[in-house]
Formats: C-alpha cells, sequence, structure tokens
C-alpha cells in the first residue's frame, strides 16, 4: 500500500486539494471525509454549553432577554435561540446525516457565522471603558467557548469569529475591537488549514487501512461463509471470545451463550486414539504454547463432527499474555471418506457385511487369544443352496437383490452374539467368538437354515432357497485360521452331500471323506467319457390290466474298483460338478434308442434334473434324441421333481410349453416330498403324479396314515385328470392296497428289480407285456442297520451289549451268551429311551428281542450315557 499513499501525498497541493482537507469540497475515491462529518454530532451535544454560556453572559451584563421597548432587541434574541436551536438538533437529525461529508460542512459554517452575528446583535455596541470593553470581552469568550468546542474544526470557529467581525464593523467598532478579532481570525484560519493538511494525511493512511482492514474482513468472511475454515479467539481464562458464526451454526448452542464459556466446553473428552482431542488442546491452553493441527471431536453438534484446531497465544508489547487466537477446519467429510475407503475395504460392498479380508483378521484375532494362550471361538461356513438356478433364471440383478435379503436375515439371526461375513459369491461365514457348545451351535444353525429358507420376494417373484452349514470350533478342530476355515468348508461339503438344507460338524474322518469325494469326481468323467455309465429300466405297471405299460430309465454305475455305486452318491457329484448336462444329454439319447426297440405301446422315463430343466437348450436336447431314435414323442416321458418350482416364473412356464410342444409327456417326480405347493397343478401340464415311495413303504401297518395320504393324491389326480403311480411297492400286500386306493399305475421291486436292456427285450419276447409278481407275500416294519452299545437290565444287575439291526418291534443284540428264550428284560438305548422286551430266539452270544411296545427308531439312534461295565 506504500506506493499509493505516495501518490496522494505527491498530489497533495493540487488545485482543490486544501478545499477537500477543509471539507468543503467531494472527496473522490481516494479518501473519506470521516473526520469532519463525524465531529458534528458530537458539537450539536455540546452547543447547548455554548447556549447557556450566551445567557449567563446576557444575564450577568444586565442585558435584557426580551426589551419589548425595541422589537428589533426581541427578534434578534429569538433568532438567536432559533439559530442555536438548530445547531443543537439538526446535526443530529437523520437527513443532515445523510449528507455527504463536505455538504455537511457548507450547511455548518453559515449556520455558526448566524450564530455569531445574533449574539453580537444582542450584546450591541462595545462600549469602551479602559482597554477593552465588557460586551467585546463576552464576545470574544463566548467565541472562543465554541472555538473549545469546534476543536480540530477550526473553519468552524473563523465562521464564528467571522460573525462577530462582521457585526462589530456593521457597529462601527473601534481600530482595537477590530484588529483583536482579525487576530483571533488569522490564527484559527492558519490553524485550521495546517490541521487539514494533517488531517488529509492522517485521512489517507486511515482510509488505506481501512480499505486492507475491509479487505481482510471481506476475505475472512468468504473463508468462513466457505465452509472451508472458521476463526476463535479467547481471552487469559481460555474462555471464548470470539467465534465465528459459520461454526457457531453447528453448534447447538446459541451465540450469545457462546461467548464466555471453556473453549473445552465444544470439545469431547480426548480420544487418544483419533490424536488426543480436549486433552492436549487443554494441555497447550494451559501451558499457553502455540499448536497446529490437533484433531478433535465437537461435542455440542447434533451429528458427529471432527474438527482441525491450530492456534497461537497472544502477547501484548509488554509480554502480558491476553488469550489464544486461531483457526480451525472442518474434517468431517473427509473422515467420512477416509471411513468408507475404510468401510470398503472392510465390508461387502453388496451386502454391507463384513468382506473375506476382514472376516479372515478377525478370525485371526479370535485364534490368536491373549496371554499366549489359544482362543476360543467358532466358525461356520454357509453355502446357498439353488441359488445358481435364481441368476440363471432371473438375472444377476435378482440375484443380488436376493443376496441382500439374506445378508439382512443372517444379521438378525446372529445379531451382536458374532460377526457375519461374505465369502464371496453365494458363500457367507459366520463367527462367533468364545466358547460355544455343540448343541447351541446346532440350535443357531438351525435357525439359520430356518430363517433363509423362508420364501423371498424379488422383482414380484417368489424364490425359495435354501443353505448348508458346516461348522468348527476352535481349538477342538484347529488353532489356525487356516485349519478352521480348512474344516469348516469339510463340514459344509458334508452338508452338501447329505442332501442340503443341514448343518454339519467338522470331523476327523472328512478329510478322508474329502479326498474320496476328490476322486470319485475324477472317475465319473472318465466313467463318462468311456462309456462307464449304463441304464437299467425297472417296469412301471397298469393297476388294473397288469400289463407293463412303460420303464423308467434309471442310472448307474458300476466302478472298477468300488463296484456299484449308488445314484444318490454320484448324482449330487454331477449336479455340483457340471457333469450333470452332459451325462443327462446321454441318458436321454441312450433310453430314446432303447425304447426304440422295444413295442410300440410302450413308453420309456426318463428323470431331469432341474438343472437341466433350466438349461434354455433342453426342449433341442430332447427332440435330437427323439429324432436320432426315431421315437414317438408320446413314447417319452420326463419325470421333474417339484423343485422346478421354487423358482417359479415365466421361464418355468415357458419351458413347460416348450415341452408340451414337443409332444413328450410330463409327470411330477417325489410327489409331497418338496416344497409341495397345490397352486402349480393348476397350470403345470403333468400327465402324471407319482406318489414318493416314503409314503407307500408301511401304508399297510396298522396305525399308519400314509394310505389317507395315497388316497387323498389320488383323488387329486383323478380330479385333474392326470394318471398316478405308486413308487417302491415292495410286497403283495402293499400291492393289494395300492390297487384298492386306485392307484392307475404301480411301480416297485414287487415287478421284479430293473432290467438291463437286452434283458427288457427277453422279457418282451416271453412273456410280452404281462407283468410278473415277484415281492414278499407281506411288509415288514423297516429295519435298521446300527453298531452300538447298549445296557440290558435283567433281575437288578445291568449287563452291557451291542445292536447289531434295530426295528420299531425289535432287534439284534449280541455280547449276551446263551439266554434262555422266553427271558423278560429291558434295554436302555439312553437316559430317555428304555424299552421292555422279550427274548425269542438266541444262539451263543446274539439274541432276538421283540419289544413289548413299538418304539421310536430315532430316538433309538440318540448318544447313550456311561454305561456299566
Amino acid at each position: 500500500m506504500a506506493p499509493s499513499r505516495i501518490k496522494l501525498n505527491d498530489t497533495l497541493f493540487r488545485r482543490g486539494d486544501l478545499a477537500i482537507a477543509l471539507g468543503l469540497a467531494e472527496g473522490g475515491t481516494e479518501v473519506s471525509a470521516f473526520w469532519i462529518s463525524g465531529a458534528f454530532t458530537h458539537i450539536a451535544r455540546l452547543w447547548p454549553l455554548v447556549l447557556l454560556g450566551k445567557l449567563c453572559t446576557l444575564t450577568l451584563l444586565h442585558v435584557s432577554f426580551f426589551d419589548f421597548r425595541s422589537i428589533m432587541h426581541v427578534l434578534t434574541f429569538a433568532f438567536m435561540l432559533l439559530v442555536d436551536g438548530v445547531l443543537i438538533f439538526v446535526p443530529r437529525g437523520e437527513y443532515f446525516q445523510n449528507q455527504r461529508p463536505h455538504i455537511q460542512k457548507w450547511l455548518m459554517l453559515p449556520t455558526v457565522l448566524l450564530s455569531g452575528m445574533a449574539f453580537s446583535l444582542l450584546m450591541g455596541p462595545a462600549q469602551f471603558a479602559g482597554p477593552l470593553s465588557l460586551s467585546l470581552a463576552a464576545e470574544v469568550a463566548v467565541a472562543l467557548l465554541a472555538a473549545s468546542i469546534f476543536g480540530d474544526r477550526r473553519l468552524l470557529g473563523v465562521s464564528y469569529f467571522l460573525g462577530t467581525l462582521i457585526i462589530s464593523i456593521i457597529q462601527g467598532a473601534g481600530f482595537a475591537q477590530i484588529g483583536l478579532l482579525l487576530s483571533c481570525i488569522v490564527v484559527m484560519l492558519i490553524a485550521a488549514v495546517r490541521q487539514a493538511h494533517s488531517d488529509l494525511d492522517r485521512a489517507i493512511v486511515r482510509h488505506q487501512q481501512d480499505l486492507r482492514a475491509q479487505r481482510a474482513d471481506r476475505l475472512l468472511q468468504e473463508y468462513e461463509q466457505s465452509g472451508q475454515g472458521w476463526f476463535w479467539e479467547t481471552d487469559r481464562q481460555g474462555c471464548l471470545s470470539y467465534i465465528s458464526e459459520t461454526l457457531a451454526g453447528t453448534l447447538d448452542i446459541a451465540d450469545e451463550k457462546m461467548i464466555g464459556r471453556p473453549i473445552t466446553d465444544i470439545i469431547c473428552p480426548g480420544d487418544y486414539r483419533q490424536g488426543g482431542g480436549e486433552r492436549t488442546l487443554g494441555f497447550h491452553l494451559s501451558a499457553r504454547t502455540g499448536f497446529s493441527d490437533i484433531h478433535v471431536r465437537a461435542a455440542a453438534t447434533q451429528d458427529e463432527r471432527w474438527w482441525s484446531m491450530s492456534g497461537q497465544p497472544v502477547f501484548n508489547e509488554y509480554g502480558q499474555f491476553h488469550g489464544f487466537r486461531g483457526s480451525g477446519t472442518d474434517l468431517t467429510e473427509m473422515r467420512r471418506s477416509q471411513a468408507e475407503v475404510k468401510r470398503l475395504a472392510q465390508f461387502d460392498s453388496l451386502t454391507g457385511l463384513a468382506n473375506r479380508v476382514q472376516m479372515l483378521r478377525s478370525l485371526e484375532d479370535a485364534v490368536a487369544g491373549s496371554q499366549g494362550r489359544t482362543g476360543d471361538c467358532a466358525l461356520m461356513m454357509l453355502d446357498l443352496d439353488r441359488f445358481k438356478s435364481v441368476n440363471d433364471t432371473l438375472g444377476h440383478p435378482a440375484g443380488d437383490a436376493l443376496l441382500r435379503q439374506v445378508s439382512q436375515r443372517l444379521q438378525r439371526v446372529v445379531g451382536e452374539r458374532g460377526l457375519v461375513g461374505r465369502q464371496g459369491g453365494d458363500e457367507f461365514k459366520i463367527l462367533l467368538p468364545g466358547r460355544h457348545d455343540r448343541t447351541a451351535l446346532a440350535q443357531l444353525a438351525q435357525t439359520v437354515i430356518s430363517s433363509v429358507g423362508q420364501p423371498y420376494t424379488i422383482e414380484g417373484t417368489a424364490v425359495v432357497i435354501g443353505v448348508s452349514i458346516g461348522i468348527s470350533s476352535c481349538p477342538h478342530d484347529g488353532d489356525t485360521a487356516d485349519a478352521l476355515i480348512r474344516n469348516a468348508d469339510l463340514a459344509l461339503y458334508a452338508a452338501k452331500g447329505d442332501g442340503r438344507g443341514v448343518h454339519r460338524f467338522y470331523s476327523a474322518e472328512m478329510h478322508a471323506d474329502a479326498e474320496d469325494r476328490r476322486r470319485l469326481e475324477e472317475d465319473l468323467r472318465y466313467a463318462l467319457a468311456a462309456d462307464g455309465l449304463h441304464l437299467v429300466y425297472q417296469p412301471v405297471v397298469s393297476s388294473g390290466t397288469e400289463q407293463i405299460t412303460g420303464f423308467e430309465a434309471l442310472l448307474r454305475w458300476n466302478h472298477p474298483v468300488r463296484g456299484a455305486i449308488s445314484p444318490a452318491v454320484f448324482i449330487p457329484i454331477a449336479e455340483e460338478t457340471g457333469l450333470i448336462g452332459p451325462i443327462g444329454d446321454w441318458v436321454l439319447r441312450t433310453a430314446c434308442r432303447d425304447a426304440a426297440m422295444w413295442a410300440d405301446d410302450i413308453r420309456v422315463a426318463v428323470n431331469v434334473s432341474p438343472i437341466q430343466f433350466a438349461n434354455p437348450g433342453l426342449p433341442a436336447t430332447v427332440m435330437n434324441a427323439l429324432a436320432a431314435a426315431q421315437l414317438a414323442p408320446g413314447r417319452l416321458e420326463l419325470e421333474i421333481t417339484e423343485s422346478v418350482f421354487l423358482n417359479d416364473d415365466e421361464g418355468t412356464d415357458s419351458m413347460f410349453a416348450r415341452l408340451k410342444g414337443i409332444g413328450v409327456r410330463l409327470a411330477l417326480d417325489d410327489f409331497g416330498t418338496g416344497y409341495s405347493s397345490l397352486g402349480y397343478l393348476k397350470k403345470a401340464p403333468f400327465d402324471k403324479i407319482k406318489i414318493d415311495q416314503s409314503f407307500v413303504r408301511g401304508a399297510v401297518i396298522n396305525g399308519s396314515r400314509n394310505s389317507a395320504i395315497i388316497r387323498a393324491i389320488v383323488s387329486l389326480a383323478e380330479a385333474l385328470g392326470m394318471d398316478t403311480t405308486a413308487e417302491g411297492a415292495e410286497t403283495q400286500d402293499e400291492l393289494a392296497l395300492i390297487r384298492e386306493l386306485g392307484c392307475s399305475h404301480i411301480q416297485g421291486y414287487v415287478y421284479g428289480r430293473p432290467l438291463e436292456a437286452g434283458e427288457v427285450l427277453k422279457r418282451q419276447e416271453s412273456h410280452g407285456t404281462l407283468a410278473l409278481v415277484e415281492g414278499f407275500q407281506s411288509s415288514r416294519p423297516e429295519r435298521k442297520t446300527m453298531l452300538r452299545t447298549i445296557a440290558v437290565h435283567h433281575d437288578a444287575h445291568v449287563y452291557t451289549g451291542r445292536i447289531r439291526n434295530i426295528s420299531a418291534t425289535g432287534a439284534l443284540i449280541e455280547g449276551l451268551w446263551h439266554v434262555p428264550e422266553g427271558t423278560q428284560l429291558a434295554v436302555e438305548f439312553n437316559e430317555s429311551l428304555r424299552a421292555d422286551a422279550v427274548v425269542r430266539w438266541s444262539r451263543d452270544d446274539r439274541m432276538g428281542v421283540e419289544f413289548i411296545a413299538a418304539i421310536d427308531i430315532a430316538s433309538a439312534s440318540a448318544a447313550p450315557r456311561s454305561l456299566a461295565s
């Protein structure tokens, strides 16, 4: 700013500068005439003293206020009061103060002149009685009083003296009086000019300072209003003496209540993990040392806010401490961004659950424990069942929506007991810190299975999925994170292998099972490539004519080392590994080719996996198989399970329509064992309902409700115009019951075991389509192989034995020698089950016992208590 000041000083004596300095001309933009207009209000407030001085002087000199003998005297006195009244009230008026400074000056000068003239007129001509008359002395005294009130505005004093001089000249005053007044005027005029120069210099400097201050204020206000920062100031005691309005607006405290409060009141107690906070700030304030970039958390705010504060102590020129002055910036958004980055690094972006990295870190911390001891925890590995079909049929957005709903249910079930995370895809983890017994873990797992298994609504479509769970615990199943994950994964694999929708605890045998399963998968791939699979055919017989109406194609695998492997073992492996597609295609081609060699009225039934059904290429595969075998479409029956309706949508309806368009028959397999819903029977174009064998077996036993269920299914099928096939008939009494209940077709070992393709042709050549009954005459209760220890009570003695097999009515027990037939004893399976029995036969250490009352085999399988020896 210095060059600007030099420029103004260099032009100080330009023409018109003196008038500006005296306040008689417009100052322009270079300088403000604040020093001129600011004095007029002060003069107006003190002018009553001048008026009082005039009245006192008139009284002391015995000058009459109202001399009614002279009208001019009265008018002069009234004029004086009027002029002085104007000087008292007008400068304080709004109109006067709104005028520019030089206009105010020009209004004041004639008014002051008139005031001096009026008082001189009232005093009359000076009468000399010695060196100086009393009236002249009085006028000069009052003039000097007025000049003292004018202060630095000496030009007003000049004007007042000039008024006195004018009246003196008019009244013919002597040379001494005029000379005295002229000398006063000259002296005051010289002082006024010099004062004007000084005022202008000071005005220039102050104007520059004001401009700098205003500029700084504007910059600070803009800085504060932008929200980038704010300022504060405290007194010696650390209490706020200033705080920015922008900051005050974010606090839940009124502005006026904040001033005078300790600055630490607006800051939360120190968070030592976040940089000290109030504790560190309080230390600097008490030590009177500067500080920079201290992170603190705001206390009196509606939401959580973080600030960065800096400050320096303030001392005066004598080194006395006056307080602190500093600034602050809002770190809230930065912290939120950092928290979001941290959240994205630790949480799954789709579900909001802990991600793989955080779950691994949390598991490692839980396993590490404390004080060098391994910690206690449990790990659950979850895998959603049938999730892939949702993605394939409804699309990935629907799959993502389903994953979000699943995660919400898992969090509700687990709550504060543990940490839920997403491993990736449709796999989840649950980490439960602390020691948990197996009962509690089993209950939690079952609750999770039940919750996840409830229906979902995705884009207006009802979706039902399941979940399988594997559980491992530390330190029992491993003392490292990797070991727990591996073992929980093995337990999950076992759960999926046991039918899905269940939970399994890890056991050491699972390692061998996993290796065995891996080898079995490799062997299955080789068998598919080397024609190691084959089909057998089980007859489907009409209950009314005893004629074979068709055969169901059943897939078999004779392993070169292990022998025959059950489809219940290798079909799930095929579905998991993606082999079910090529295997299903091979079965369709082979079954159609074999059926083409049978009688024209014999159909072949082929099972279709839900994974095959979800494949849009299934109709093309069916048509290719029919065309290659030259088989009529009506002779092919596709058996479909209820699980295809879990994702009941337009894709399912379209697939049914396309298959029916080919002309093949459709059968609903295993009816009543899955997610049954009578609603889909209204629109699904089934030709047949197959009653699951679980309803057929035991139907002839007294008290069984299976026969009522079979009758209800038959009635439902007849009402819908569908055939019925009862599966699993093994005995002739079951066969008779099924006929009595009205089933249209029967399938089971009662008509012999399944035949290979060549044997089917030989049977047709020898017996035609006539079915041959080969089963047992009557059924017996289901027997279950079991090898477990039991306690046998007889005559107050307790013996230890082993059960080899068991049914609801009897058991084979070994370990007790030569027990006489007819002996009555009690068999204790566990603490909750004890059955009275009678020995029916005995050979060496084996005996067959009959229970007095039927028992529940499942209850008998529960773990026994400690037995006596």
